[in-house]
């Protein structure tokens, strides 16, 4: 194994205020590049992404100050202006939590009415243009029953002109702009097919022989018949985000005295009382006040089993309960709740555009003009090689009716869609595309040790009084220090104290029983990371207990380092070898040779230490232990796999560091490194291997890490900060997950491939064929219409997906 030694900090975020449209109207590439045009142009708009598969816009608004509402009329008059309807998401003064739901659903019932009118005009068109289809394949089989030409006319202007009549207004909206669209394509196209058969019927009333009323009515048809299976394709898209939504439960039952009343989720407030019964879904997050139950989180976490609760343990909103009957106390409401945090980041990731996006919105913004000008080509191409003029327009009809812009558009959000989607079932959230293109080209992983690959449970294995003071007074010294902290190795001293207060039961001897021989490891991922939080700490001992009373005031933490307080008049610091090197503090050389002994056995040392003026003095010796993850092993060997390097990067000592990445199969690991040095350490790996770098972490001093890889990886069981500064964040603190999150990030980009091959190819092939006339309309229609769907069904596939961790 190598040890090597090791700043990048995120900039300060603009404050934005952000406004979602649902956009009406939208056919194509071009339409989704005409409205981000369109509405980037209104004063104080930061940013703007529109989503052609979901058919919203995303516009960041600088000016916070501003007036929302007018900002909101004055993006959808911008909006209208280009050629299409919008209408506002969510109201900016709505509250989150009351718009979530009924916008959501009202949205969703809106797209399902649409579809539905949308069939029932396919079925129409389609009735009417079956009988000028069907004489015409009669033809190849000796049949001659064509209708009268009249009657042809007569079907196919109903079909030109009601059924296609959403085609003339997209494409009158768009010439009205200044643009071109799908729409002007196959209004262009269908209209010459038209009015040619028109000419024809005019100037040779019996003759049926040069009339294509039929390919003019199949094309709408056929086009429209696609634009419904494209929509029907695009709402299973968001199925995921319809799933998550449906777990929010509107109503709970509180306890108020005795008594319990059922209200609206609108009336809890954090603190209040929630009871849950057997089989109902969890209303808030909270802590468990009474009961013992297990809760289903599958749909959050993507953990399949149920989680066994008791009291003090969390629970979810939008879980489901199982065979027990609990009270909650609640911790968080409505936006604030674990599931709304998941719904919005999921909704930003698919809201969100690909890098690979802006070539393609660069491709489709010239492309209906380029389109139009090898129409024209083509059309005077024929006429000067000779051919007749019903040749060289149905020639030139074809080309304008085969190209796609739609597949193009379709081809990266539909994947993103779906893959983010799936992931996040499976309890990975990535926070945008650019973390999901980012991530499948990683190759090497940093980790964080305590909490990541680690338990982050550690227990005092060994602590000794130093210098004459009395175990027992150490000990509630340093419980006292670390008594309101939420550290892992502040809950484990203040265990060990609580244990001995009642019978004395932490061990006296030198013995240390988590080796890594038994599972044991190195603790704390910064040894010194001990931050108090709370301004006086007091430990409480039963009266007739050995172990003294003490209260520490003015705790703070140092970070990097440990925490220190104010104890009797004197100030006292629990830390790193680290800081008592700094302190220069002097120990006797048995003790020295002890606490090298205890680390070279794979366990973490902390020190107590009296921070007198002159001459600072340690008070104790404390050991932790730790223990690696199960899973910890197989997720390295499997990103081993995929051809990623692992790397262990903590601030714990030479040999639990050694010892954690010995067990693991880790060559590589950086011990001692504090929470700024990580970040450099990241820089120096990323220079070193000119690679793309990740960094997986769960606490306050990962941060800076996570920020400065290409892609940080954060444990919700961590902290808000950590996931915060991550682009992908794990549900549960299950390592195999970080292989999960590569493993979909890498499928999701082979389908984004796959589908803008086949959106260039399918173009490069169909227009030169259908200039050179070996395509007739009707075949350029379907294969139009079956372009954007096979785009959408490929992304599709990625619903499939299950991750090696739910195996």
């Amino acid at each position: 194994m190598t040890e090597l030694a090791t700043p990048l900090r995120p900039a300060d975020a603009t404050p934005f205020r952000t406004t979602e449209l649902d956009i009406g109207g939208m056919t194509c590439a071009s339409c989704a590049m005409r409205v981000e045009k369109a509405l980037a142009k209104v004063p104080g708009v930061a940013g703007v992404s529109v989503n052609l598969a979901t058919e919203t816009a995303t516009v960041n608004l600088s000016d916070v100050a501003s007036d929302a509402n007018a900002a909101s009329d004055a993006l959808i008059a911008a909006v209208k202006k280009a050629g299409y309807e919008a209408t506002l998401i969510a109201p900016p003064d709505a509250p989150a939590a009351a718009a979530g739901n009924a916008t959501l659903a009202s949205s969703a019932d809106n797209k399902r009415n649409q579809t539905r009118r949308e069939l029932a005009a396919v079925l129409a068109s389609a009735v009417l243009t079956l009988p000028l289809v069907l004489p015409m394949v009669g033809e190849w089989f000796g049949l001659h029953a064509m209708l009268s030409p009249w009657l042809q006319f007569a079907l196919a202007s109903i079909v030109q002109f009601v059924f296609g009549a959403r085609f003339y207004r997209a494409a009158y909206r768009a010439v009205r702009a200044g643009a071109g669209n799908m729409d002007l394509l196959v209004a262009l196209g269908t209209s010459a097919a038209y009015g040619i058969s028109v000419y024809e019927l005019a100037t040779h009333p019996g003759d049926m022989t040069h009339l294509y009323f039929e390919a003019s009515a199949v094309v709408i048809t056929l086009v429209r018949f696609g634009k419904w299976l494209e929509a029907r394709a695009k709402r299973q898209t968001t199925d995921a985000i319809r799933a998550l939504n449906a777990l929010r439960p509107d109503r709970a039952r509180i306890r108020v005295g005795t008594d319990e009343r059922e209200v609206s989720l609108a009336q809890v407030r954090v603190g209040t009382v929630v009871t849950v019964r057997p089989g109902e879904r969890v209303p808030v997050d909270g802590a468990v006040l009474e009961g013992r139950t297990h809760i289903d989180e599958s749909l959050i976490t993507g953990e399949s089993l149920p989680v066994p609760k008791q009291a003090a343990d969390p629970v979810t909103a939008g879980s489901i309960n199982g065979e027990g009957a609990i009270a909650v106390t609640t911790t968080a409401i409505g936006a604030e709740t674990t599931l709304a945090r998941i719904i919005r980041l999921v909704e930003s990731a698919q809201a969100e555009k690909a890098p690979i996006q802006r070539l393609v919105d660069r491709v489709s913004e010239i492309f209906v003009p380029a389109i139009l000008a090898i129409a024209a080509l083509t059309l005077v191409g024929w006429l000067i090689a000779g051919a007749g003029g019903e040749t060289a327009i149905l020639n030139a009809v074809a080309v304008l009716v085969i190209a796609c812009p739609c597949a193009l558009g379709l081809a990266t959000p539909a994947a993103i869609m779906a893959g983010t989607g799936v992931a996040a079932r499976r309890g990975v959230l990535i926070k945008d595309a650019e973390a999901l293109e980012t991530a499948h080209r990683v190759n090497i992983v940093a980790f964080d040790k305590t909490g990541t690959l680690t338990l982050g449970q550690p227990s005092v294995t060994a602590f000794e009084a130093i210098g004459g003071i009395g175990r027992d007074e150490a000990l509630a010294l340093a419980a006292a220090v670390q008594q309101h902290s939420d550290h892992p190795l502040a809950r484990a001293v203040v265990k060990a104290y609580e244990a001995a207060r009642v019978g004395g039961s932490l061990r006296d001897d030198a013995a240390v029983e988590d080796s890594p021989a038994n599972g044991g490891v190195g603790a704390l991922d910064d040894s010194s990371g001990l931050g108090a939080s709370g301004s006086v700490a007091t430990a409480k001992v039963a009266a007739a207990s050995q172990v003294p009373t003490l209260t520490a005031s003015a705790a703070r933490a140092v970070p990097g380092r440990g925490v220190e307080a104010d104890i009797n008049g004197r100030t006292l610091a629990l830390g790193s070898t680290r800081w008592l090197n700094e302190l220069d503090i002097q120990l006797p050389p048995e003790l020295t040779e002890r606490a090298k002994e205890l680390e070279a056995a794979g366990n973490t040392v902390s020190w107590l230490m009296a921070r007198a003026p002159l001459a600072p003095t340690a008070l104790a010796l404390i050991a932790f232990g730790d223990t690696v993850k199960p899973t910890a092993r197989a997720a390295v060997e499997r990103l081993g796999q995929m051809g990623i390097k692992s790397v262990l990067v903590t601030g714990d000592n030479h040999g639990s560091a050694a010892s954690v990445a010995q067990a693991l199969g880790i060559d590589e690991f950086h011990a001692e490194v504090l929470p700024d040095d990580k970040a450099r350490v990241i820089r120096d790996l990323k220079i070193r291997s000119a690679g793309i770098v990740a960094m997986v972490g769960d606490g306050i001093n990962d941060a800076p890490a996570l920020a400065a890889a290409d892609i940080g990886i954060a444990m919700a069981t961590g902290t808000d900060v950590a996931m915060q500064a991550a682009g992908i964040t794990l549900m549960r603190g299950d390592p195999a997950l970080v292989a999960d999150a590569f493993d979909i990030s890498r499928k999701t980009w082979r389908k984004i491939q796959q589908n803008l091959f086949w959106a260039f190819v399918y173009n490069l092939i169909g227009i030169p064929l259908a200039a050179f006339g070996l395509l007739n309309p009707m075949l350029a229609g379907a294969a139009m219409a079956f372009s954007s769907v096979s785009v959408v069904t490929n992304a599709l596939l990625l619903r499939t997906w299950r991750g090696a961790s739910a195996r």
